[in-house]
């Protein structure tokens, strides 16, 4: 489905991460449907589902369940965090930010359906820096041309020691076809993953190589769970952290939200 909408996601961490390409934005010019305030969740939801598609017809959503907040539904669509209130008449495109928690806000359901996607990648399909005595594993979507992407790969050795295992997925920004996606399959196709993509982000040539490769694959899930810049990082449990933070950043990140 074409990619609706093209507000990137946490919009506040844009400078601490490399931009994706931005897709043709589809225009409309229907009103968002306004209906009587839902009696139900069941309710609310098909509310919102009709006003979707009064935009337009080919809104597909992914995931929709109650936002972190009242009176509004969050709603995954080609990988857009959108917020519609349950009468279906207005439309959010910002992420919220929880200023208890001090994070991007995120309700428990679109926490658990992000983590099921990810969790379907094997490790045996991811590049791994693990910690001696992990504390956190963290997911990373990565490229290997984006300069925030070289630098959290700089702090792996202070990563790794406090306790942080970084697991790789790949991300090329500029998309099929490009040098960068064929680079990205020869990294994950070498014999020595960790070694070629340490080389690959220090900017070395790629020795090309060609297999039957999870690139694609991952590719496709980053835009599924919302990613639109690269390094996007996601905690165990789904939370996407942001973009480039410090290992002290990521660390206490990391120890607020397990609490």
């Amino acid at each position: 489905m074409l990619r609706v909408l093209t507000v990137a996601l946490f919009g506040a961490l844009s400078l601490t991460a490399c931009a994706q390409p931005a897709a043709p934005v589809a225009s409309s010019s229907n009103k968002p449907a306004a209906s009587a305030a839902p009696a139900s969740n069941a309710t609310a939801e098909q509310t919102v589902r009709t006003a979707l598609a009064s935009l337009d017809a080919k809104f597909n959503p992914d995931y929709i369940g109650a936002a972190p907040f009242p009176g509004f539904r969050e709603v995954l669509v080609s990988g857009q965090v959108l917020y519609v209130s349950d009468d279906g008449r207005y439309l959010m495109q910002s992420q919220p930010y929880d200023i208890q928690n001090r994070g991007p806000a995120s309700s428990a359901g679109l926490l658990s359906y992000r983590k099921a996607l990810l969790d379907k990648v094997p490790r045996s399909e991811r590049i791994v820096f693990a910690a001696p005595n992990p504390k956190h594993t963290i997911t990373v979507f990565t490229d290997i041309e984006c300069g925030y992407c070289r630098k959290l790969h700089q702090d792996l050795p202070e990563l790794n020691r406090q306790g942080i295992t970084v697991e790789y997925l790949a991300f090329p920004r500029m998309g099929p076809g490009s040098q960068d996606f064929t680079d990205m399959i020869s990294v994950w196709c070498a014999v020595d993953k960790r070694k070629a993509l340490t080389e690959a982000k220090s900017g070395q040539a790629v020795a090309p190589k060609n297999c039957t490769s999870p690139v694609a694959m991952q590719y496709n899930l980053g835009q599924q769970v919302g990613v639109s810049g690269t390094p996007a990082i996601f905690a165990a449990d789904g939370t996407q952290l942001g973009g480039y933070l410090t290992p002290a950043q990521l660390a206490k990140a990391l120890e607020r939200q397990s609490r």
